[in-house]
């Protein structure tokens, strides 16, 4: 699993013109999976999430985790992340992993992150095409691969 994770003051997913989803600060989190991902990485990258200390401490340090700073999370699917523009111009999207592998990774790892969190996580809709609209705050921007927990 990849995911872009950005620290926002706030965010929202617009579908057909219909707001689904809308934070104030804490997390718009992409995410991009591949068939190769499995529990084990939604547990490690919910884990990570959670924990993450880039949220301004009372020094204007970032010391604080989403869990210490009470941040809401937007999660958005974005199979995209695993383009690979190795040929040509045109992205090749085969690494990506299909619906019936995807959809449900994706629902499992909201469902960890909201047990991680200890509150609802909002989301998009897998496949849908959204609107995502954010203020980046910081602004801090992350990207983690659970292939390469480095």
């Amino acid at each position: 699993m990849k995911v872009v994770i950005q620290r926002v003051s706030k965010a929202s997913v617009t579908i057909e013109g219909e707001k689904v989803a809308s934070i104030e600060n804490g997390l718009l989190i992409l995410l991009g999976i591949v068939n190769e991902d499995a529990q084990d990485d939604i547990n490690w990258l919910s884990k990570k999430i959670g924990n993450l200390r880039i949220f301004e401490d009372e020094n204007g340090v970032m010391n604080k985790s989403l869990l210490d700073a009470k941040g809401d999370v937007i999660v958005v699917s974005q199979f995209t992340l695993h383009a690979s523009t190795k040929k040509g111009n045109r992205p090749s999207y085969i690494k990506a992993a299909k619906p019936d592998v995807a959809i449900p990774l994706y629902n499992a790892f909201v469902n960890q992150l909201e047990s991680v969190l200890r509150k609802p996580v909002q989301t998009g809709s897998f496949g849908a095409d959204m609107k995502v609209e954010l203020i980046n705050d910081g602004p801090v921007t992350i990207i983690i691969d659970s292939q390469n927990k480095e």
